[in-house]
């Protein structure tokens, strides 16, 4: 009896990054987010394959130390990168959150609806799913991508999940033969982080 394919994601929803508006691509992490990619290095570094992440700057730099620590690819994915929640600033940002979760295939000008959003995030796993057999792949993104793909594989994993998650954040999830067998929590914040929804 041949013994079933597993893949394991860890996806990392990237450490803290002060905000700038109008510069998604390349706001990098505070003082307080290197350290804290430190700490995701430390926690997946034994364990990773093969390191797959967004382009954005804050993603890219919280788990890029794994992909050094444990000297395996590093490899960049334009669909891994964070729904684009609009073409300009928008003001009321948690409101403006809100509507799209309640109304999937609503979006706000210039931007993406969850829909969207959802369809090339869970492209984007298939692929590393099917690219990585009885692997340990290390997935470096974003909060609200994150939630999106695992809501696809479980309706649960919805707004009040995204509201709390923290910076960073880890949860590892389990494919069979290419099936979702499920996701658990890795991450124990520190003491000082606090749930984190923004971007």
């Amino acid at each position: 009896m041949t013994a079933p394919e597993t893949t394991v994601l860890s996806f990392v929803r990237h450490a803290h990054a002060p905000y700038a508006p109008n510069a998604e691509r390349t706001r990098g992490l505070s003082r307080r987010g290197r350290r804290d990619a430190a700490r995701v290095t430390a926690h997946l570094a034994d364990v990773a394959d093969v390191v797959a992440t967004s382009p954005y700057e804050r993603a890219r730099a919280t788990v890029e130390g794994v992909a050094d620590a444990a000297d395996v690819p590093l490899v960049v994915d334009e669909d891994l990168r964070e729904r684009e929640l609009a073409d300009d600033h928008v003001e009321d940002f948690d409101s403006a959150v809100e509507h799209l979760w309640a109304n999937p295939t609503a979006s706000h000008p210039g931007g993406e609806s969850h829909a969207e959003a959802q369809s090339r995030g869970v492209a984007a796993i298939e692929r590393l799913v099917e690219a990585y057999p009885n692997r340990h792949v290390v997935v470096g993104t974003h909060g609200t991508l994150m939630a999106l793909v695992l809501n696809a594989y479980d309706s649960r994993y919805g707004y009040e999940f995204w509201t709390g998650l923290t910076m960073p954040d880890v949860y590892e999830v389990t494919f069979v033969n290419g099936e979702f067998a499920g996701v658990a929590r890795t991450w124990v914040p520190a003491d000082d982080e606090q749930p984190a929804a923004d971007d």
